[in-house]
């Protein structure tokens, strides 16, 4: 279902759901639920032919008997349409009160022939209202055979987890580091943020606060650029970045893939943002600030494999810890 909501991100398949939802909401909910069509002045031959029209023309002979109308019984059969000689069948096969003289004097006057319906009757006119029901509903189900191919047309929807619920997911298992070990004081404050390919909207932010609660700065990692176009964004840089509340600006570095970092025009152009640094677990990235000091360590690293760009271009996970202490 996550799978499917990314999807639908896009203005098109977008479009296509919501057109898809007007027609159910239009057709089942509305034009079958809450205003269905209401038949009025239908004709007999619109009868259920099992026992209503036999019972109209046994009603229509009765009242020729009473009346000798032969104009009114002829536009009574005729109303039958080509159930005539079904429905007239049935009635002699089943008389009920009528006799079998009434039902011979009708037969006259109508001049019936079982092959057929009578020649004033015209020709037949034929029901449409079944087969725009049937049309209708080929068309529907047509439309959301198409759509359902259209979304999943590169394969299944997967029923896994989105990139962010991954990353989430991966930060809470990540290891944090136990600077006591090295003889550091603990960290006034410590985060962890994972970034994953397809998490596009990649921001991640943390409040500093003191033991007593009073707020000092806030941190954070963004993504700071990409190779390349195309969804999921290729992530080949990310800014982190230390706010302190006792500092006039905010302080940021860039950290870059391998393939960025040693690309001439990448490295200058991205130096605008912060100082470039390469992403590597074995040299932590230092951010200090009037009042603070910030130390994002990498925890965990790993490359996309695209053929179309260089190798070590951009991420596929990236697991940042950030550690902060006071001055």
């Amino acid at each position: 279902m996550n799978a499917l909501m990314d999807r639908l991100k896009s203005p098109r398949n977008a479009g296509i759901f919501g057109f898809v939802v007007g027609l159910v909401i239009g057709l089942v909910v509305l034009g079958w639920g809450l205003w269905p069509v209401v038949w009025t002045d239908a004709s007999p031959e619109q009868l259920r032919a099992a026992d209503l029209q036999p019972d109209y023309l046994r009603m229509a002979i009765d009242s020729f008997a009473r009346t000798a109308n032969a104009e009114e019984a002829r536009s009574r059969y005729q109303g039958l349409g080509a159930a005539g000689p079904d429905a007239m069948a049935a009635v002699v096969a089943a008389p009920g009160h009528l006799t079998l003289v009434e039902i011979e004097a009708f037969k006259a006057v109508i001049e019936f022939s079982p092959e057929g319906t009578p020649a004033e009757a015209g020709a037949e006119k034929p029901s449409w209202s079944p087969w725009l029901w049937v049309l209708c509903t080929i068309t529907f189900l047509i439309g959301v055979a198409w759509v359902l191919l259209y979304l999943f047309r590169r394969g299944p929807v997967s029923t896994g987890d989105t990139a962010a619920m991954q990353a989430a997911q991966a930060t809470r298992h990540a290891e944090r580091t136990d600077y006591s070990t090295s003889g550091e004081s603990p960290p006034l404050s410590q985060f962890m943020t994972t970034f994953m390919l397809g998490d596009d909207l990649f921001d991640d932010s943390f409040s500093i606060d003191s033991p007593a609660g009073e707020f000092l700065g806030e941190c954070g990692v963004g993504i700071a650029d990409t190779a390349g176009p195309g969804e999921p964004k290729r992530v080949n840089a990310f800014e982190v970045w230390l706010f302190d509340k006792n500092d006039i600006q905010t302080v940021t570095k860039v950290v870059m893939s391998e393939s960025a970092f040693h690309d001439v025009s990448t490295h200058d152009r991205l130096s605008a943002k912060g100082d470039p640094v390469l992403a590597d677990d074995r040299n932590p990235v230092i951010l200090q600030t009037a009042k603070l000091r910030l130390v994002a360590r990498v925890v965990d690293l790993s490359y996309g494999d695209d053929a179309s760009l260089p190798a070590n271009s951009h991420f596929e996970r990236l697991t940042l810890e950030l550690a902060v202490w006071p001055k």
